[in-house]
């Protein structure tokens, strides 16, 4: 599956609009208003799918990923510090997250096994993130990991 995460230029919060190859959407994702980060995700149809929030309270960017209404966080991802390629440690399902020095793309593992990969296009007026999901059933969980990881970003410049 291959999903074009695309922020929208003209919003008062982060919100993005999330596309099939077709050009169809898949997923729509709208910024709140809270201390951090909090970003949530709906379906084509407005159903509510989860959310990211962000932890305000730590010395690095670190994000929860709640599915659904659950007040239980699914997951969550980190970012560690590192001096060359930006690494983060992400505590669901066993995954794990690498990225290049310019902190444009990502692959996420389950083991050695790869899941996704997120290509950063450039010269773009706003954030565009390629993603190539190889398990559709983990769809959701990859947005919000690469929502986690757009936000930290942010944050850093």
């Amino acid at each position: 599956m291959r999903l074009m995460l695309k922020q929208r230029l003209f919003s008062w919060f982060d919100s993005y609009d999330i596309c099939d190859e077709n050009g169809e959407p898949v997923f729509t994702v709208q910024g709140k208003l809270s201390w951090g980060h909090r970003l949530e995700i709906s379906d084509a149809n407005g159903r509510y799918l989860g959310r990211v929030q962000e932890e305000v309270f730590s010395f690095l960017p670190r994000f929860r990923l709640y599915l659904g209404e659950e007040e239980t966080p699914a997951g969550e991802i980190r970012k560690e510090l590192t001096f060359f390629r930006p690494r983060y440690t992400l505590d669901c399902h066993g995954l794990t997250v690498e990225g290049d020095w310019l902190e444009w793309d990502y692959t996420v593992f389950d083991g050695s096994r790869t899941i996704l990969e997120v290509h950063k296009e450039v010269f773009r007026l706003t954030d565009t993130y390629v993603l190539d999901i190889l398990d559709d059933t983990q769809a959701l969980l990859c947005v919000m990991i690469v929502l986690a990881i757009d936000a930290a970003n942010c944050d850093n410049n």
